[in-house]
């Protein structure tokens, strides 16, 4: 019993080694993976700010625009 138990035992401690090494490969693969992602999301993020500025940019020099229409056009 003990002469069939102990290479059995043996065989499944290699597979959990391997599985665990395995598991530990794509551990670092997803690690590295997250770091690009939130890379990308900080630079998105930085981006949608960038466009709220140039938005608001934008809408201030429109109601300016239009407040100089508008006092012309009252004058006339």
């Amino acid at each position: 019993m003990i002469e069939n138990t102990l290479p059995q035992l043996e065989q499944l401690i290699e597979q959990i080694i391997a599985k665990n090494k395995l598991l530990k490969s794509q551990v670092a693969e997803l690690e590295l993976q997250k770091s690009v992602l939130v890379d990308e999301n900080e630079m998105l993020q930085l981006e949608a700010l960038e466009g709220e500025e140039k938005q608001k940019q934008t809408n201030s020099v429109l109601t300016s625009l239009l407040g100089k229409l508008q006092s012309v056009e009252e004058l006339s």
